[in-house]
This record gives C-alpha cells, structure tokens and sequence, in this order.
C-alpha cells in the first residue's frame, strides 16, 4: 500500500523544526511520507528535516510585504511541487502559506487543512496600515480557504473573528487545537526555590507589539526600586519598522537594568534559571510557543488578557493577566513576585500542571493527524 504524502508549508526554515518538529516525526512514525516546502533552507534545517525522515522542498516567498507578481510566482511554484511530488493534503502555516498554499492546492484539486497560528500585526488595527493591511488579507482569506476540508484555530477570537467578518461561514469545517504544543521531555519542569533575587524573562521577536518596550520600562522602574531583581530578555534584533534599538538594548543592559542575552538557542536552560515569564504582547497572537514552554518548565507566567496570549494562564492559579499597552499593569504582578517569593514555586507547579493536561505536543499532534486521517 502506497505511504500518503503530506505536505507542510512554511514561510521560514526554522519553524519547521522549532515549532513542526515532533508533528514532522509523528506523520513519519505514524506511516505518512512527509515533505516540507520553505523558502531558503539553511545547510543545518534543511538536514534536521532529513534526519526527521521528511523531504526538504525549497520555493521562493517574499516573507514581509505585498508584490503580487512575486506573489503569484510563489503560488505558481507551489503547484509545481505539489504536482511533482504527488501530494495527497497539504497542510499549510502562518498567514503567507495558508494563503498561497491553499490558492496552489486548490488549482491542482489537493484537499488542505489549514492552521491559522495567529492573525499578527495586520489584525492588530493599531495603525491606518494595519487596517489596509487587514481588510487585504481578509479579501485573501476569503479567496483561498473556502474550500479547504478543514481551518484549525488556536484560539475561539480568531474562529469569531473570521465569522464575524464572513471569511468563513458557519457551514465551513473548523477544528481548535492548544497551540502548537510543547515537548514535556525537553522543556522539563524545575521547581523554583523562594529568593529574594527574584528573576523574569521574556523570551520574543524584538518589536514594539511585542511589548519589549513596556517590558523595558517596568525594569527601568523595579531594578531601581529593588536592585536584586533581575530583568532578562532573549530575542534577536529585527529590521522590522517597530523594531527595537538595539542599541537602547546594549545601553540597559551595560547599565545594569536588563540583562540582554541577543537570540539563544538553548530556551529550556533559560526558563529553568528565571523564576517568572513575562510576555506583555498586544500583537494578534494564535497562542504563543512561549508561554507553553515557560508552563512547562514550571514558570510562573504574567501576560496580556488579549487573543491567543489569555489561553496560557488561569487567573491566580499560574499567573495573572494584565491589560495590554498598560505599563502599570504590567509593573503591578511584577512587583507582586519580587514581594511574594514563595508563590513563585505554587504558581510554577501549577504551571507544569496545566501545560500535562493542555499544551503536552503528543495530545496535540494525535489529534491533528487524527484529523488528516479523517480527511484522507
């Protein structure tokens, strides 16, 4: 009998293993023969993908911005491989893929399943440009899944949202999964111990709507209020147009104020050595890798009660939510930590707990292939 092909689409290499790792290695342990489709594979992703026994493809995509002729170019593409390849579902992530992936698919009459992973900056309405931006991508949407088999959600917002603005009907096949799932073995739980150095991180993408710049102001005002608390942030500096200085970064942290540590790729060992995770984001999140990470390694956690970002915290039981863009918000269950060290390790415990019966990358992932299995 003749393996099933599927193939993931992605907009950048490293999502691939970061994010689709394990569903890569459970669609190859589960009998699917698995291709991946990215733009510009770096020598060490493109042979990850291999040692997962998948089957690295390469097309072009534009990641940021609107070209339509480039754009076309990369539906185009896609089409081919699909048609080379001999694909059976496509399964397509990120805004860009899910579009052009689906618009390939379609064409060449390919069922797809679509994970929408978050809306992002275009559904923020926080600008003009955001707003065009929106309305642009909901014309996309619109053109491109209506037909798939089925749209994963992350979270209930985005579902309502695209009801709301009839991108879908309530006709179309949807499904909700928590995220993309975190492995338990490799994010591993560490019971934090009650200090008075108390520790926080915020592990992101360095943009504004990320809320680095909050996260910033709130070290600025509790390093000089209790000087043993620490302020640690990890992300890698970006050439978006609200992207962070990194200079301002280098300044804090030759001050003493932050502790930048630039892009690191060892994530688990960082959320064992800090006490609380910090994500104040007012970005359209699906539901953010971070927070489950952090859950799982038994991280308190403090974020924003927006879309995506709320999924990851039970009010009181393993952290709190705080209301976005606002500075004193976020400074408030800060400063609650730094004073209630010994809540640090119950809200930690409760943090691992909930990520064993919610965000465990194995329950995730049965169910999506339960899904595909379904469908095919």
């Amino acid at each position: 009998m003749n393996k099933k092909r599927i193939l993931l689409i992605a907009s950048y290499d490293g999502s691939l293993i970061r994010f689709r790792g394990d569903f890569i290695k459970s669609l190859v342990d589960d009998g699917f023969e698995v291709f991946t489709a990215a733009p510009d594979y770096a020598d060490e992703f493109r042979q990850n993908i291999k040692d997962l026994g998948a089957t690295p493809l390469e097309f072009k995509l534009q990641r940021t911005g609107l070209n339509p002729f480039k754009d076309f170019k990369s539906i185009l593409e896609l089409k081919s491989l699909m048609k080379e390849n001999k694909i059976d579902l496509v399964f397509p992530y990120t805004v860009k893929p899910v579009i052009y992936g689906s618009m390939a698919a379609n064409m060449c009459k390919i069922p797809v399943i679509s994970l929408i992973t978050g809306l992002g900056y275009a559904f923020t309405g926080l600008t003009a440009k955001a707003r065009l931006l929106q309305r642009f991508n909901e014309t996309l949407y619109k053109l491109s899944i209506r037909k798939n088999k089925v749209i994963v959600f992350q979270n209930k917002d985005d579902y309502q949202l695209f009801l709301d603005r009839k991108v879908i009907s309530k006709k179309q096949k949807v499904d909700f999964v928590s995220g993309s799932g975190v492995n338990l073995n490799q994010f591993s739980f560490k019971e934090k111990d009650a200090s008075d150095s108390v520790s926080f991180l915020l592990v992101a993408r360095l943009i504004k709507e990320k809320g680095i710049a909050l996260y910033m102001e709130a070290a600025k005002i509790l390093k000089a209020k209790y000087p043993k608390a620490e302020f640690h942030l990890i992300g890698a500096p970006e050439t978006s147009p609200s992207a962070i200085s990194e200079d301002e970064l280098k300044v804090l942290h030759k001050e003493g104020v932050i502790v930048f540590h630039g892009s690191q790729n060892n994530i688990p060992e960082h959320l064992n050595a800090r006490d609380v995770f910090v994500l104040p984001s007012y970005y359209r999140e699906g539901l953010p890798r971070t927070t489950l990470e952090a859950c799982a390694c038994g991280n308190p956690i403090i974020t924003t009660d927006s879309v995506g970002c709320r999924e990851s915290v039970k009010e009181g039981v393993n952290g709190f939510l705080i209301k976005p863009q606002s500075l004193e918000a976020l400074v408030e269950p800060m400063e609650f930590f730094i004073n209630n060290p010994a809540k640090i390790k119950e809200m930690g415990i409760n943090s691992r707990t909930y990520a064993e019966e919610r965000f465990d990358v194995n329950i995730i992932n049965n169910d999506l292939i339960n899904l595909i299995k379904k469908e095919l």
